[in-house]
């Protein structure tokens, strides 16, 4: 089989391809983060919750005629030279392609706006993103729940894409059960950093007993903000701003204008606000050297509202 993977600049036209299908890819935040423990395979037992936001990468799917599966990558200085084999949207491609036994392929352009080791979970939404496409382009019809179990091979953030809503999780973030936040406008900033999510978890430094707590009783699913208030910690926030300094200056920055915290294990840091207004206005004050943006929580995935707006 044929690989191809490079950079472009230039947008596939849906115009000279028939068939195809673009989807985003949502970011998210770990509105808290708690390490219970270590398991005995080297993962962490985690409680968190990840709220979906409305900002992120896309990825246009295009059939082929032949086998091939071309990942072209777009707004991602560097993301070109990651080995084929390496890369979540090839890989995700493949483990899809295996489950169904077929043999299709496809031209795949992902456009990148969010930073890799930021963690706001891109490249697992990519992952994510990519199963649900071509799974739908491939007219593979698998459930949602496999899917979401290949997506656990991936990675353990890739699940909660698949699924698509807003969750609280447990395990190794694979246990999810989808709950409704309230609406808040969210300002992140990237400090200009990359965090490896595996040297933080591996840290001999890392806080990894925290008390198990309870997720309260949803009311129509929905997630009292009182209690969120309470339990709104990062367990990896004061190993990560001790590695990289980078990441402390741009919480303590924040922090003027809201409650700022990290996100996964960094390097990105957030606030919420209750405006888009609001997250904006500070936003237009971020330091030089830092990037940012503003997005909405959502309760819904817009991958999966594009899915079912899409034709079959």
């Amino acid at each position: 089989m044929r690989l191809l993977q490079r950079t472009w600049t230039m947008p596939l036209d849906p115009r000279t391809h028939p068939g195809s299908l673009t989807l985003p890819a949502p970011a998210k935040l770990n509105l808290l983060l708690r390490i219970l423990g270590r398991r005995p395979d080297g993962y962490h037992e985690l409680q968190t919750l990840f709220q979906l936001l409305d900002f992120g990468d896309e990825l246009r799917f295009a059939p082929r005629d032949d086998s091939m599966i071309a990942v072209e990558v777009d707004g991602a200085p560097g993301h070109d030279q990651i080995p084929l084999q390496d890369n979540l949207v090839y890989r995700a491609a493949m483990i899809l392609r295996n489950e169904c036994g077929c043999s299709r392929g496809a031209n795949i352009h992902l456009r990148k706006r969010l930073p890799m080791g930021g963690g706001i979970g891109g490249g697992s939404s990519d992952a994510a993103t990519t199963l649900l496409g071509l799974n739908r382009l491939w007219r593979c019809n698998l459930s949602i729940d496999r899917l979401a179990e290949l997506g656990r091979k991936l990675g353990a953030d890739v699940p909660v894409f698949v699924r698509g809503h807003t969750a609280w999780a447990e395990g190794i973030g694979e246990a999810l059960v989808p709950v409704d936040t309230e609406k808040r406008h969210y300002l992140v900033v990237v400090p200009g950093c990359s965090v490896s999510t595996a040297a933080v978890f591996q840290h001999p430094r890392l806080t990894r007993d925290s008390g198990a707590i309870t997720l309260p009783h949803l009311r129509d699913g929905r997630l009292d903000p009182r209690w969120l208030e309470e339990y709104s910690t990062n367990d990896c926030q004061a190993l990560v701003e001790d590695l990289y300094p980078q990441v402390r200056a741009a919480r303590e920055w924040l922090q003027q204008f809201a409650q700022a915290q990290l996100t996964g294990t960094g390097a990105c840091v957030f606030a919420a606000f209750d405006s888009s207004q609001e997250a904006q206005q500070v936003l237009r004050q971020l330091p030089t050297g830092w990037k940012g943006f503003v997005a909405a929580g959502v309760n819904t995935s817009p991958t999966h509202e594009r899915l079912a707006n899409a034709a079959p």
